[in-house]
């Protein structure tokens, strides 16, 4: 068991261990709120990756790990990631307008 201690390094090592063995990679999360740490785990039997945190900051990263992996998982192992950034999202929704109190 590897901890990452950088949260770019983990999920580049995720993926590229997902895209080597995709039927055998699996991606767990544990939480446990007493102590309020959450733990990634992604292993293929023969390799485990692990990054530990306890920054409530880390749950948006998460949240985009999950995506990743939902991408790969349901479009298959050769996705296009450049869609799942959570940037171009955000960027692409248009703000509302003309709905409010004028002052």
């Amino acid at each position: 068991m590897v901890y990452m201690a950088s949260w770019d390094e983990f999920v580049d090592r995720s993926v590229q261990l997902f895209r080597a063995d995709p039927d055998s990679t699996r991606y767990v999360m544990k939480y446990r709120h007493c102590d309020g740490k959450l733990v990634l785990k992604v292993t293929d039997n023969k390799e485990c990756l692990k990054f530990k945190t306890d920054q409530a900051q880390e749950a948006k990263k998460m949240e985009k790990l999950n995506n990743l992996f939902f991408t790969l998982m349901s479009r298959g192992p050769e996705a296009d990631l450049s869609e799942v950034t959570g940037k171009e999202q955000t960027e692409a929704q248009p703000g509302k307008k003309g709905r409010g109190r004028k002052q």
